[in-house]
């Protein structure tokens, strides 16, 4: 067929729809693939003719347009990344040619990707566009949100970065259910819905899972607080979520989306900011993000650099020290998008940053304000490296997608160890370690102006690979399949320090490699009753050894610490109704586990058992996000957890990790949304904890005392918590307004478990005011944090190793105020 046969009959066939407005808004459910597939069914539920000038056209790929929007609004989505484009020709027919190759200069008009959201837009976490249907990435089905069953909350990338970009402090300023220990950027464990364990980076793995993409950040390490410069949308899905993510995901998941490299333009962003915080020193940020096509192949590379100072607030006046605990922040992403012809794309992609902490972010609750008498300097440093290649293929109604990563991630911390004067001829001691006996070949002397110090390294080396087969959710069927490979190998070394001399101390290697097979679907068994059910399969092969220790000991645990196997099987199944308009009920049950390793224990290494959590989970929805007056949400749910993996001090002074027993965790958890205008919106959202350790093991039943009120919660989650926000935004001239203030109120929750972890902490507001000024080109932005300089305590743990832990607090930032301006070519 000739290729203006086929432009005629492509134009007789599309012209049959009935006529539309092009303004009116209608819903769409249109698939990915090729134009020729997808134009019919646009055009269907548009009620508009379409034609195609390009006959070679027809096999373009388009994206998927589901939700309700404009007309106009829809053609553009789906031709989104593509080489044509839609020309109107009159109010019910349209026009698609090939988009004409833009000039090759610098100077051009960029695209619409401001650094900073239009004032035009909305708040952040609970409300979206107008036009849009939320869809949930993370289901990995493309699942949208009123077909998903559970609590899903997504937070555009323009919403973190207003008011200055400040990591994972920018996503829990924005949500009620995710926690953090504030131990110190790059050194935190997060907690989602209650799941949490311990205080300290040891060898248990985390109960959230976080990645970036498809791809896994970390294992058994800390947060690594990546800057979250540049990104599309972050998604956190309340768990657990072990059908789809595996081992990790007890409380869920935190999903960052990176913008992808855009073959169609050049483009250059910058953002620089001052900020003056109130009794301590000033700080400062500048970040760079280009995007560059390559050829004429659909081809590009997008580059993000950055760094950032926050200056100290805490005074050490036995050192005679002011303002030390400044952190230094250096960083930057990067990743090339090539395009292997047949629909085939590859994505090369790398990450690096530096944390480096000058000392500790603690004070003492007995001194002065925002001080803390230490005898030496309690640094830390952080160091994360990330590669990546994801390789995609796209069908006409499937995806495939293989993303494969190594990760090497470095921690070191240092504690005051430092003890109390002691009495002449009396034995000094840190933890199990008899100093006078560590150095026994060195003349010293026991006093309290020696400095003592407990370093602490951890190495993480690891390797994922994902592949995964999917049908994106249209036409009441979604599924994928999909295997998964990880090899994680952990070594944690720790040093005591007295005064010049050193010792080294027991340490731990642990070692996993997990092989999975999963499998999920989602179907709308009749209308307005979706089901979903899912199955995964992982088989981990678990090993390590201890480290400084005795060829005697180390032979002694032989039997403990020796290889072994684990397999677990995790079902899941939901079920989703509608029984009235903009009215949805669902009820979840889900599954989640962790593996087992290994921890010191004193001079010894033993083995802790993986454990399990069974969650389930009942919730109504209210309105459609973004759409109406309000929306709101509430979801109540149970979990049952089984042989508990927590940190604590044992009976010789050390943090160890142990399986403490069984538990249970209720908590509920709700959002509202009201938007009275166009430019006015309210968000509240609270969240409420129950928990309970309802039967301790026998093993660690000698350290804790007999008062049972300290050991019952799980520690580290405020029994309950409450956010508020206003958000205004509005057009005058050519320039946009927006101003956006917030309340979060963080309750009581206790440091950790048994009796020297057994302080209380949180019960503190935190407050914030943002604005911004300008377009898409420039901007001036203006944000307080703090509004009333309060003290609060978000962490009751200073250092383990000194008598007396309960008089630390981690008060907040003081009253900052930043000044930031941002440009875009």
């Amino acid at each position: 067929m000739t290729p203006r046969l086929v432009f005629v009959a492509g134009a007789l066939a599309l012209s049959l729809p009935t006529q539309a407005s092009a303004a009116e808004d209608r819903a769409f459910d249109v698939p990915k693939g090729s134009l020729s597939a997808a134009l019919p069914v646009i055009s269907r539920q548009a009620g508009v003719s379409i034609s195609v000038v390009d006959a070679k056209l027809w096999q373009a790929r388009v994206k998927p347009v589901r939700g309700r929007m404009s007309v106009d609004e829809a053609i553009r989505r789906m031709l989104n990344g593509s080489d044509a484009r839609a020309v109107r020709v009159s109010a019910t027919s349209w026009r698609i040619e090939r988009r004409p190759a833009p000039p090759r200069l610098a100077h051009r008009p960029a695209p619409r990707q401001a650094p900073q959201p239009r004032a035009r837009e909305p708040s952040h976490d609970m409300v979206a566009a107008a036009q849009d249907e939320i869809i949930v990435t993370a289901s990995k089905t493309d699942l949208p949100y009123s077909h998903f069953a559970g609590v899903v909350t997504q937070l555009s990338g323009g919403d973190l970065a207003f008011g200055g970009e400040r990591g994972m402090d920018s996503i829990l300023s924005r949500t009620a259910t995710v926690s953090s220990t504030h131990l110190g950027s790059g050194r935190n464990k997060l907690f989602i819905r209650g799941i949490a364990d311990s205080s300290f980076t040891g060898p248990t793995q985390s109960t959230v899972g976080q990645y970036l993409g498809d791809i896994r950040l970390s294992y058994n390490a800390p947060d690594p607080d990546l800057r979250l410069y540049d990104v599309d949308n972050v998604e956190i899905l309340e768990g657990p979520q072990g059908t789809l993510y595996g081992a990790g995901s007890l409380g869920g998941i935190i999903r960052v989306v990176p913008k992808a490299p855009d073959p169609r333009a050049m483009t250059v962003q910058a953002i620089a900011g001052l900020s003056l915080t109130q009794h301590g020193e000033p700080g400062g940020d500048i970040a760079a993000i280009v995007n560059v096509p390559v050829g004429d192949r659909g081809q590009a590379v997008r580059l993000v650099g950055y760094m950032l100072t926050d200056g100290g607030y805490i005074d050490n006046p036995l050192r005679g020290q002011n303002d030390v605990n400044r952190v230094h922040v250096r960083g930057g992403r990067g990743s090339f998008r090539f395009d292997a012809g047949n629909d085939w794309t590859i994505d090369f992609g790398g990450v690096y940053q530096s944390i480096s902490s000058d000392d500790a972010q603690y004070a003492d609750k007995a001194a002065d304000p925002l001080t803390r008498n230490s005898m030496v300097e309690q640094n830390a440093s952080a160091r994360y490296g990330l590669g990546t290649i994801v390789v995609m293929k796209d069908w006409d109604d499937l995806h495939f997608q293989s993303s494969n990563a190594f990760i090497d991630h470095r921690l070191f911390e240092r504690f005051d160890a430092s003890l109390p004067e002691a009495p002449p001829g009396s034995v000094v001691t840190v933890g199990a370690v008899d100093v006078e006996r560590l150095f026994a070949p060195v003349q010293i002397t026991a006093l309290s102006d020696v400095p003592r110090v407990l370093d602490q390294h951890n190495a993480t080396r690891m390797l994922v690979s994902e592949n995964r087969l999917s049908r994106p959710y249209n036409n009441g069927l979604g599924w994928v399949i999909g295997a998964s490979f990880i090899d994680n190998h952990t070594r944690q070394d720790r040093e005591y320090g007295y005064g010049p001399l050193r010792a080294v101390l027991p340490g731990v290697t642990n070692k996993v490699t997990e092989f999975t097979g999963y499998a999920e679907a989602t179907v709308e068994v009749m209308p307005d009753l979706v089901a979903a059910g899912g199955l995964r399969l992982s088989h981990a092969r678990l090993g390590g050894m201890a480290e400084g220790v005795s060829f005697a000991i180390a032979q002694a645990g032989r039997a403990t610490t020796a290889s072994r196997n684990e397999t677990d099987l995790l079902p899941s199944f939901s079920l989703l109704a509608t029984p009235f308009d903009n009215v949805r009920l669902y009820a979840r049950y889900q599954e989640g586990f962790r593996p087992g390793g290994l921890a010191v224990d004193g001079n010894f290494v033993r083995r802790f058992l993986n454990d399990e959590v069974r969650t389930w989970e009942a919730g109504v929805r209210f309105g459609d996000k973004g759409h109406g007056l309000f929306d709101a949400s509430i979801a109540l749910s149970h979990s049952r957890w089984r042989n508990i993996q927590a940190d604590f001090i044992d009976s010789t002074g050390f943090p160890t990790t142990a399986n403490i027993g069984d538990g249970r965790i209720t908590s509920l958890s709700g959002a509202l949304a009201m938007r009275p205008t166009e430019a006015l919106t309210f968000e509240l959202g609270a969240v409420y904890n129950h928990s309970r350790v309802d039967d301790l093991a026998l093993e660690i039943l000698p350290v804790f005392d007999s008062a049972p009120g300290r050991l019952g919660r799980i520690p580290n989650v405020a029994s309950h918590a409450v956010r508020g926000s206003v958000n205004y935004a509005t057009v005058a001239g050519n320039e946009d307004f927006r101003v956006n203030g917030w309340a979060n109120y963080v309750g009581p929750s206790r440091l950790g478990i048994g009796p020297v972890l057994g302080e209380s902490q949180g019960d503190y507001i935190d407050t914030g005011l943002a604005m911004r000024v300008g377009n898409d080109r420039r901007g001036l932005s203006l944000t307080l944090t703090n509004l009333f300089d309060s003290r609060g305590n978000r962490f009751s743990l200073g250092t383990p190793f000194v008598e007396g832990n309960a008089g630390f607090m981690t008060p907040l930032r003081p009253r900052t105020l930043r000044i930031a301006v941002d440009v875009a070519y």
